[in-house]
């Protein structure tokens, strides 16, 4: 059997992906990352990323706020 070659997608990249990058490089999970993919994380390393995502989301649209008003 012949094996399949996979063609990675070139994904355009999105506010929220390269914030997700930037916390995975300041966790020291960028590495690992680039061996096993974003399918490759715990859990825990998954969810922090995600938490400190949504934290740095509600400061910033609290700044905005705060500038409008």
């Amino acid at each position: 059997m012949s094996k399949k070659k996979r063609r990675k997608k070139k994904k355009i990249k999105t506010a929220d992906d390269l914030l997700k990058y930037e916390i995975a490089a300041e966790l020291g999970l960028l590495d690992k990352i680039e061996e096993v993919g974003w399918g490759g994380l715990t859990a825990k390393e998954s969810g922090r990323i995600g938490g400190i995502m949504t934290a740095k989301k509600r400061k910033k649209q609290a700044e905005n706020k705060k500038e409008v008003d």
